[in-house]
């Protein structure tokens, strides 16, 4: 009997050193858990800190803390809820943006040994309530760009409306629009007009198609014959309606041929084939390619000059402007190419918005300017003021912490 007790005496020995291990093994829980709304937002999101634990330290080894552990709980409830994510040691502010506009939060806090066991709990001392902001002040920089780029839009489309000339820099490959139909008139021959191998929904065909619309326009002036073949059904059936309405303002609407405008196949390289067929039969005298275009640039437009045809090209494919640029007379690159629009319509909203664009381009050209040449003072002399001047372009002017440092 006496050993039975003994054995249950250590037994109950051995449970409370262990239990009292487990306590050593406790980290010290961090402090000063404060939640804060977030500002500029739309209600969804709160804002963390709080001290660490004074076990969380770098320089102990090994660590008694590993990560932290958040929990939350809508003011009035009993139990708090684990959030999804477990923070690293060290870390001091977390964003939960999983709330719901309006009501109101409480937070704690524990830190977590490497053998799992926790802190005691801080706990915000009050509830936090997200509100929905109107206005996001981490943006005003932003703003002030914005109304200066709108600004400068509704100003020169103001000044076109009331009579004032925009100038406006001379494209030479829509200048050559009326020299190329003027040739295709002379000798008889047909216009060939490829709008490019995507869809309508791509912003390069709906370019394509504006350049369309004055070439179109122009042929019916002259009699001369314009030919669309298009890979695509809705692009031919808008390609039909453009001419049409071109000859129609030209007063030419019995010249209009919907024949002339055709669909191939939607497959590249048959399109590409059915396209040089008609060129080498029928050799058009001005060759326009307007749109988005892949590997069937340079075939198409070696196939234009092997037969001695005038080439209008323009797109914004970067890796197919080279093929264009050595194989035709005039090339549109990138925004000389969505800019067509306006300058061949010359109507007054498009020109002025065309102006106002480029004062926003010019903004953005002067901003960058400015950081190069203020990030190489900094890089050569670590000049305290050019420092300054970086962090705030960097961080207020384009990044998000508000109007002033």
């Amino acid at each position: 009997m006496q050993r039975i007790r003994n054995r249950l005496a250590l037994a109950i020995l051995l449970s409370m050193l262990g239990t009292g291990s487990a306590l050593a093994a406790s980290p010290a829980p961090p402090s000063n858990l404060v939640a804060l709304d977030a500002p500029g937002d739309v209600g969804k999101k709160v804002i963390l800190k709080w001290e660490l634990s004074p076990d969380d330290t770098p320089d102990v080894k090994p660590r008694k803390v590993i990560s932290y552990i958040l929990f939350r709980k809508l003011a009035g409830d009993s139990k708090f809820t684990k959030l999804e994510d477990e923070l690293t040691y060290q870390a001091t502010t977390f964003t939960d943006d999983e709330c719901e506009p309006g009501k109101s939060y409480l937070y704690e806090i524990v830190a977590v040994a490497p053998d799992g066991s926790h802190s005691t709990a801080a706990t915000t001392t009050e509830a936090v309530i997200p509100d929905l902001e109107y206005f996001d002040t981490n943006k005003a920089w932003f703003g002030v760009l914005l109304l200066i780029v709108c600004g400068s839009v509704i100003y020169f489309i103001e000044s076109a409306r009331s009579g004032k000339e925009l100038k406006i820099r001379k494209i030479a490959g829509l200048e050559a629009v009326d020299e190329a139909v003027g040739r295709a008139t002379e000798m008889g021959r047909p216009i060939l007009f490829v709008p490019g191998i995507l869809d309508i929904n791509d912003i390069q065909t709906i370019a394509g198609i504006t350049v369309l619309s004055r070439v179109a326009h122009l042929a019916a002036e002259y009699g001369a014959q314009i030919e669309v073949p298009t890979s695509r059904s809705l692009v031919m059936t808008t390609a039909r309606e453009t001419v049409e309405a071109s000859f129609l303002a030209a007063g030419r609407p019995d010249a209009y041929n919907e024949d002339d405008i055709y669909y191939l196949t939607d497959e590249q390289f048959g399109y590409v084939a059915g396209v040089q067929g008609m060129m080498v039969r029928e050799k058009p005298a001005a060759c326009f390619y307007m749109g988005a275009f892949f590997a069937e640039s340079l075939l198409l437009a070696e196939t234009g000059n092997s037969i001695g045809a005038i080439q209008v090209a323009g797109t914004a494919m970067p890796s197919q402007l080279p093929f264009f640029v050595a194989a035709c007379d005039y090339t549109l690159i990138g925004e000389e190419f969505f800019a067509a629009s306006a300058y061949l319509s010359g109507e007054t909203h498009q020109l002025g918005s065309l102006k106002g664009q480029d004062v926003g381009k010019v903004v953005g050209v002067v901003l960058f300017g400015i950081g190069c040449v203020i990030a190489t003072v900094v890089t050569l002399t670590d000049n305290a003021s050019a420092v300054a001047i970086l962090d705030f372009l960097k961080n207020n002017l384009l990044g998000s912490e508000g109007f002033l440092p």
